[in-house]
């Protein structure tokens, strides 16, 4: 076997060997490190198979964690309820997507699955939150519909020098992310103040002081997210 071969075949092994599966509520999620860094990677949405194809490739080449949700669907089960997974991460943001979803749902259906998310939630968020300085990046694609002028009224400050693509973008919830990430060609917006409660990672981080990177972009436009994420490794610390 050739010596790069076999350098590839150890690394893959490695990876495979540091794969392990970490739950919140039921909802599995795969963990796969590559060498040690601050950054930490999310792919949420197991619809949004855009933005997983591109972190599976990423993180051949770039060190950090990186978690992939085991679901190839929006909505995942939690007891006998359905949610979407980003919105669990508060309690208030949790109960208004069962609700939503679940209409026919008794209220203790409701309350069975918040408590088993709220069981998990901080060990799952010790996990997932990166050390100190560190950087949080999730994936998402989007449908038509969904883009970033619905983002800007909650926004602190906004960056749009490609307004002819407005599905495809960026949201920041660190300052300094935001200003550095605006050096590029692509929409960007900040959301550092806490907003309404959805429970989404977005809305976690702001009340937390985490740095988090929203990278959004179509379904099925891999090389348009692909470009801002490597733009976005190059000026982020």
């Amino acid at each position: 076997m050739a010596a790069s071969s076999l350098a590839l075949s150890r690394r893959s092994l490695l990876l495979s060997a540091l794969s392990r599966p970490l739950s919140i509520g039921g909802i599995r999620f795969f963990v796969e490190k590559n060498g040690r860094s601050r950054r930490r990677y999310l792919h949420i949405h197991g619809n949004e198979s855009t933005a997983r194809d591109l972190l599976r490739d990423h993180l051949k080449s770039h060190k950090g964690t990186f978690f992939f949700v085991d679901s190839q669907t929006r909505h995942v089960p939690v007891g006998a309820c359905l949610i979407d997974p980003n919105r669990m991460f508060t309690a208030l943001g949790a109960a208004r997507s069962l609700k939503r979803i679940n209409p026919s749902a008794s209220p203790a259906q409701i309350d069975a699955a918040l408590a088993l998310l709220a069981h998990d939630r901080e060990r799952f968020l010790r996990t997932v939150i990166p050390p100190h300085g560190g950087l949080l990046i999730a994936l998402h694609n989007n449908s038509e519909g969904y883009n970033v002028q619905d983002e800007i009224p909650t926004s602190d400050q906004v960056h749009l020098p490609d307004p002819d693509h407005p599905r495809d973008f960026v949201l920041a919830t660190n300052e300094e992310d935001f200003h550095r990430a605006s050096r590029g060609s692509f929409n960007i917006v900040l959301q550092k103040s806490v907003r309404s409660d959805d429970g989404s990672f977005s809305v976690l981080a702001a009340s937390r002081g985490i740095r988090y990177i929203n990278v959004e972009a179509a379904l099925g436009n891999y090389s348009k997210q692909k470009e801002i994420l490597d733009f976005l490794e190059s000026v982020l610390a």
